[in-house]
């Protein structure tokens, strides 16, 4: 009895690269801001009595912590076919190009000759974003400038989701 060579396997259809990421502030940050929290309780405490003595360290210390946290709620994402910005969605089907900036790149961008209808998600503290040129007749925004912390990743992530859809 002779036996067929077992047929391979079809390859399995080429999934996108999912990317995920949220911009939150620098480390650093959270020391510093509690530090300068708690120095201004202080002053404002100045050894009183009363309300006055724990007041400020109960209204100035979670007030930074939640100050700080909704600095870096924003997330990023590439996933289910779309470009995903906090709460803004963007079909791949409608990404003309994807281009990766760095800070130089990204200040050029949304400078002088920066288009006034971008939708733009930008954070100072950091500094790559990318460019992405919109190919929709209906939608005037003519490209989304999005900060990332890795523009070649993201840039790669959308062109891999727009090819695949």
């Amino acid at each position: 009895m002779s036996q067929s060579p077992s047929p391979t396997p079809a390859p399995a259809p080429a999934v996108p690269r999912a990317y995920a990421e949220r911009l939150t502030v620098p480390w650093w940050w959270w020391p510093a801001g509690l530090a300068v929290a708690g120095l201004l309780a202080a002053e404002l405490w100045l050894g009183a009595t009363g309300a006055r003595a724990w007041l400020p360290f109960v209204v100035l210390l979670p007030a930074t912590v939640v100050a700080l946290a909704w600095l870096g709620r924003i997330r990023v994402a590439v996933a289910d076919g779309e470009l995903r910005v906090d709460d803004a969605r963007l079909p791949v089907r409608y990404v003309a190009d994807v281009v990766p900036l760095d800070a130089a790149g990204r200040r050029e961008v949304l400078g002088v000759g920066g288009d006034p209808l971008a939708f733009v998600v930008q954070r100072p503290w950091i500094g790559g974003a990318v460019q992405v040129v919109l190919d929709d007749p209906a939608d005037p925004t003519p490209f989304w400038v999005v900060s990332t912390r890795h523009p070649v990743e993201l840039a790669a992530a959308l062109g891999a989701a727009r090819d695949a859809g």
